[in-house]
């Protein structure tokens, strides 16, 4: 079965950080994007493989939206 895991990329000077906001404490980091992204769906596959049913369902109950904002300085 799959599940909608919302993952949440961020670049900085020594690579790359992935996280998803829906399974608490999986994360991982990469030196490419293509690095990181394999890593954070190997985490989360590892991470929901350790949940119960009850709790695999209840992550389908969960909304997380984002959004670019764009905001102006003086």
């Amino acid at each position: 079965m799959s599940y909608p895991i919302n993952v949440v990329i961020e670049k900085d000077a020594s690579g790359y950080y992935a996280y998803c906001p829906q399974l608490r404490g999986c994360q991982t980091q990469g030196d490419t994007l293509e690095e990181v992204q394999a890593n954070i769906k190997e985490a989360a596959e590892l991470y929901l493989e350790t949940l119960s049913e009850a709790e695999k369902q209840a992550l389908q109950n969960e909304e997380i939206t984002t959004m670019l904002l764009e905001v102006q300085v003086a």
